[in-house]
């Protein structure tokens, strides 16, 4: 097999790359939401609790667990990512950027990442394994 031909079968994969990254990156979203307001898979609020839905963290949690399940499906992704890319972005200005400028060292890392990924999934979309690329064939078939 060519460079050439490899290269061109590769590519012809990226819209499924794009739907996988979506799946994994929205699953391990999910987690820090489940894990705010259900301590599941473990408890990361301070005290070891979870955070009332009524707070701040409770909010960012709600938002990270009902957004999170609707990436991982691909439901309304373009608008839930938009929105999830600035809770993100709260997060780091709130969380993190009063620690200090550097990420690495503020534990902003993520936060960061994650608020970059969303904006790219708003712009992208989700990618053909997602039920909005089903609804989108089922529309067309009409």
């Amino acid at each position: 097999m060519s460079s050439a031909s490899f290269t061109a079968r590769w590519s012809s994969w990226a819209p499924y790359v794009l739907s996988i990254l979506r799946i994994v990156a929205a699953f391990l979203f999910l987690q820090i939401g489940t894990a705010k307001l259900f301590a599941f898979p473990a408890a990361v609020m301070p005290g070891g609790g979870t955070a009332s839905l009524t707070s701040l963290a409770g909010v960012a949690g709600a938002l990270e667990v009902v957004g999170g399940a609707l990436l991982l499906v691909g439901l309304l992704t373009r608008p839930v990512a938009f929105l999830l890319s600035g809770e993100m972005a709260v997060a780091y200005f709130i969380g993190h950027a009063p620690e200090g400028f550097w990420p690495v060292l503020n534990g902003g890392g993520p936060a960061v990442s994650f608020c970059f990924l969303w904006l790219y999934f708003s712009a992208a979309g989700p990618g053909p394994w997602s039920i909005d690329a089903l609804r989108r064939r089922k529309a067309g078939a009409a």
